[in-house]
């Protein structure tokens, strides 16, 4: 379980981190959030940590493609430091956290048109972690369905009615 003191090292390991790749950055905050649930013995941690910059965008990257290489590269530098295994959630400048609230506000959209027209309607492709947050948003909708289609980088989601 990460705990107050991880999240000090986690910081100083960040900070270390951008220092090296030359990257001036205006603050770091992080915290973390731990679920336990007995009966199905799961255990997660999940550290959030939000980075302010006066130039996010080279490290955010064409579609946020940087940052999530970054994330990947953070959670494997502070696994093997901390020694403890758990997932990191990056954010930039608060990119992350806008792209969700699009992709949501996209899909709930889509999801009242198709409800509406009775047609279906396909998303453009996305990243997976994307479109996971499409098909949990509808997911409580009884009046539409999602399903992913396509192959690889070109994978996408279509929203049909019921």
């Amino acid at each position: 379980m990460i705990d107050q003191n991880d999240i000090k090292k986690i910081k100083e390991v960040v900070e270390e981190f951008f220092q090296k790749m030359t990257i001036v950055f205006l603050s770091i905050e992080a915290n973390f959030v731990s679920t336990e649930e007995d009966d199905k013995k799961i255990i997660s941690d999940v550290v959030d940590l939000n980075i302010t910059l006066e130039e996010p965008q080279i490290l955010i990257g064409e579609k946020g493609q940087t940052l999530f290489e970054i994330q990947r590269l953070l959670r494997a530098v502070l696994t093997k430091k901390i020694e403890k295994i758990f997932y990191l959630n990056l954010d930039i400048n608060g990119y992350k956290q806008s792209k969700i609230e699009y992709l949501k506000k996209i899909a709930k959209e889509m999801a009242d048109e198709v409800s509406l027209t009775k047609e279906e309607k396909t998303l453009f492709p996305m990243p997976s972690y994307e479109r996971r947050i499409v098909h949990a948003e509808l997911s409580q909708r009884a009046d539409i369905t999602t399903e992913s289609q396509g192959e690889g980088a070109n994978r996408y989601i279509v929203i049909k009615p019921r």
